[in-house]
């Protein structure tokens, strides 16, 4: 969001500063994770098909708000085959239940505008289910009781993060502040004029500061500290999770589909293109859990931690799955990595009254000149940013 939106913002012909406290921009969540173009499936348990409905627009626009900020084509960054969402028996919805969910999504995707930008044919999408025989295939049988064919995309989110590393670079509007950890945000006077923002650079017993005519929190972890500094009240039903999950490059190609065990807490394999992998099982793969509105514990993933993931992914995901297991076996190279993710939800994936079933609650709050955005879904920040910077320019 924070990348995005500095570009957006910059050509427009304004002056960006863009903070962060790793030395590069891109280097946590937005960096490390599976890259996938929400259509909603993963959200059966929202019969109403509320997240779906507020998910569709951003991924939809992802790929030509992408284009337009990389000036590059990113559809070969895109993984080319339907996902196979596979309903397990501990599922937290039934495959009757999720059957039809899908076949309801599957009817509105045509219904919602944009949807020819997807990087999927969705005007005669249709939902497949798995028949038995490609069930024994592809996972076990046992515990996995239904399967089904969806038309859903993910992009290699490392590619991604480092496309827009290099375009932020490359602007000369753009001054890029890093290993600066801002620690609030206040007005100068009053909130419609400047704000001013401080920071800690590690070099300073005091922090530093500066003004500036508008001020956009685009933070996950800490993000709702810094609006409390600002005045604004973090959402009373909200949580943050530290996710880590393997991204494996493998010696040679492996012929393998995209799959996820759902709906609870599984996990998902995705080939974006025969040797470039994403592997998860969230159970192993979330390291830290809190319902506070910033997390209080800093998080690292040391090589004992990386082996658990390794091991937790081998010995679950690869048991449903056995083409994450080949993937492994080929490995070149495996990368354990992750980061914070927030969401205005909480609870247990495996419980079915979690409010984390839902993910529709996300948007800007403002007060004044300064802007905090809780951008929802990796897919939907592009164009949270491209609507803003349009609002600020007054079309």
């Amino acid at each position: 969001m924070g990348c995005c939106l500095a570009l957006y913002l910059a050509r427009t012909g304004r002056r960006v500063v863009l903070f962060d406290r790793e030395q590069a921009p891109m280097q946590a969540a937005s960096r490390w994770n599976e890259g996938k173009l929400h259509l909603g499936y993963l959200y059966a348990n929202d019969p109403m098909l509320t997240t779906a409905r507020h998910v569709l627009p951003g991924s939809y626009a992802f790929v030509p708000c992408m284009e337009e900020l990389l000036g590059h084509d990113v559809r070969d960054e895109v993984s080319a085959t339907d996902d196979l969402f596979l309903v397990h028996r501990a599922s937290v919805v039934n495959p009757h239940a999720a059957q039809s969910y899908f076949e309801r999504l599957t009817s509105l995707l045509r219904d919602v505008p944009g949807s020819e930008h997807y990087p999927a044919d969705l005007r005669n999408a249709r939902l497949r289910p798995a028949t038995r025989s490609c069930l024994e295939r592809v996972t076990d049988p046992d515990q996995v009781v239904a399967g089904f064919y969806v038309p859903e995309r993910s992009i290699r989110t490392v590619w991604v993060a480092d496309r827009l590393t290099e375009a932020v670079a490359a602007e000369p509007r753009i001054e890029l502040a890093m290993g600066r950890r801002i620690s609030a945000a206040a007005p100068v006077e009053n909130d419609d004029g400047p704000w001013r923002v401080w920071w800690d650079d590690g070099d300073r017993n005091e922090p530093s500061s500066e003004a500036f005519d508008l001020v956009v929190n685009a933070l996950w972890q800490n993000r709702a500290r810094i609006d409390q500094t600002a005045g604004l009240r973090p959402a009373s039903d909200c949580s943050n999770r530290f996710r880590a999950s393997l991204f494996v490059r493998t010696a040679k190609p492996v012929d393998a589909g995209c799959a996820i065990v759902c709906v609870g807490p599984f996990g998902d394999m995705k080939n974006y293109n025969n040797t470039d992998f994403y592997l998860s099982w969230y159970p192993t793969g979330l390291l830290q859990y809190t319902t506070l509105p910033s997390p209080t514990v800093e998080q690292s993933i040391t090589t004992a931690i990386a082996a658990q993931v390794i091991e937790g992914v081998r010995k679950n995901l690869a048991a449903l799955i056995p083409a994450a297991g080949r993937t492994l076996d080929e490995a070149a190279e495996i990368k354990v990595a992750g980061g914070w993710v927030y969401a205005q939800a909480s609870g247990s994936l495996a419980d079915t009254r979690a409010s984390l079933h839902r993910r529709d609650r996300f948007g800007a709050m403002r007060k004044g000149s300064y802007v905090s955005f809780d951008t929802g879904k990796y897919c939907t920040a592009p164009s949270i940013a491209r609507e803003f910077t349009r609002v600020l320019a007054g079309y």
